[in-house]
């Protein structure tokens, strides 16, 4: 099934109807909301990467609030067990048996906060859930309702009491992001917004769960064409052999690459995908996946001007083309 030109345009009026919505409390802070809302659109989890106080933890929360969906946030500790966030069947006298309990990860959003606060164990209750949209229990595999988005937050600078998260963990993570700190004029706009009391009472809900499932159907119909998946496979198979790279970007990082210029052109009202699409997005998939020689680190290297060379030593083919072939 292919796309209509009217099928795209309303996935655009919805794509930028949230962004609107989350932008009226996260000021200034469009790229960094587009990357959100588009990576739910994509199916896929993302991890928010920031110091604090630049809204990380509102910004998750502002999506969630703009959708009528079922939501939780979860505040990682680290006394968190792992069955706070899968659930734990209890005994239920009246009936005589055991009653299973849902846990925090049983809705649509979930929002961690503070993800590296916990153990490794329990961090580890969320890689089936983020991989298979399942929990299992007690040999029960119980499923998610969809659309299912964990939105991670986390401190890159406080390594007190922290557990940093595995490649393993990392990998789930469709892409990462920074919110950054806000310029002059936004910040002044921020004061007088926020000055008395937060706006993020005020945010109502833009469309509902079942709306956004058509929207990530949509997504899916958007056409590729096949010069540009081999770009797609080119950027990945480039990190793997970039003699600054120790480990490379994963196959899963070429699927969420494709799936998230997917929707980055429907939210441009394109039917087709271009490879601008594909490097719109490079950096926030890639960014959390590549790690760098020892050797590399000495010099100063940075993840982000690896990505960019990348980028500049691989042929780009023609949009043209991408569009008809």
């Amino acid at each position: 099934m292919e796309i209509s030109q009217d099928k795209a345009a309303w996935f655009a009026a919805q794509f930028n109807a949230l962004v609107a919505n989350i932008g009226r409390v996260i000021q200034g802070k469009q790229e960094a909301i587009e990357q959100v809302v588009s990576c739910m659109l994509a199916e896929g989890h993302l991890l928010i990467e920031d110091v604090p106080g630049v809204g990380k933890t509102l910004l998750a929360k502002s999506l969630a609030r703009s959708i009528e969906c079922e939501f939780n946030r979860i505040q990682f500790t680290p006394d968190l067990l792992p069955s706070d966030i899968t659930g734990v069947s209890v005994w239920d006298r009246s009936r005589s048996e055991f009653v299973f309990k849902p846990g925090a990860i049983f809705a649509n959003i979930v929002v961690g906060d503070e993800i590296n606060r916990a153990s490794p164990k329990t961090q580890a209750a969320l890689l089936e859930a983020m991989e298979e949209r399942q929990v299992t229990t007690d040999g029960i595999t119980r499923p998610l309702a969809a659309p299912f988005m964990v939105v991670a937050t986390q401190n890159p600078l406080e390594h007190e009491g922290t557990y940093p998260l595995p490649e393993a963990q990392l990998d789930r993570f469709m892409m990462r992001t920074a919110v950054g700190y806000p310029d002059r004029q936004h910040e002044l706009e921020i004061l007088d917004t926020h000055g008395i009391t937060s706006t993020y009472p005020q945010l109502t809900a833009m469309t509902n769960a079942h709306e956004i499932g058509e929207l990530i159907v949509l997504a899916r119909t958007i056409k590729v064409a096949h010069s540009v998946k081999g770009y797609v496979v080119d950027l990945i198979e480039a990190t793997r052999i970039h003699p600054d790279i120790l480990l490379g970007a994963s196959p899963r990082a070429a699927l969420y690459l494709l799936r998230v210029s997917r929707v980055r052109a429907a939210s441009q009202a394109r039917e087709y995908v271009t490879p601008d699409d594909v490097k719109e997005y490079l950096h926030p998939v890639l960014g959390h996946r590549l790690i760098l020689r020892p050797e590399a680190q000495i010099r100063g290297a940075q993840v982000a001007d690896v990505v960019d060379s990348v980028i500049a030593s691989l042929q780009v083919p023609s949009a043209i083309r991408a569009a008809s072939s």
